[in-house]
């Protein structure tokens, strides 16, 4: 199993060299007031991919960091309400 994971890496790997050696050609973005970036193609898309990447994890942030203090509180919770309960079988 280790070895196809591996496998599979690679030619993913391989696909994506493949992927930028064919997409070098220069593109130019233009932004308001005439301001301009040329740049790859392949960087471009790098660019935005990550970029997304980022406001993806961004936007998961608050709901991740809001559980982890919920589950923290009830982690400090479940002890002391063991330690009112009443002993079995009265």
């Amino acid at each position: 199993m280790r070895l196809l994971t591996w496998a599979l890496r690679l030619l993913v790997f391989l696909l994506l060299v493949a992927f930028a050696a064919k997409n070098v050609e220069p593109v130019t973005l233009r932004f308001y007031f005439d301001l301009a970036l040329q740049a790859p193609l392949v960087a471009v898309l790098f660019g935005f991919f990550a970029a997304g990447a980022l406001f993806g994890i961004l936007a998961l942030l608050g709901t991740v960091l809001r559980q982890r203090r919920e589950i923290s509180l009830l982690r400090k919770k479940t002890p002391m309400e063991e330690a009112t309960l009443p002993p079995p079988g009265l």
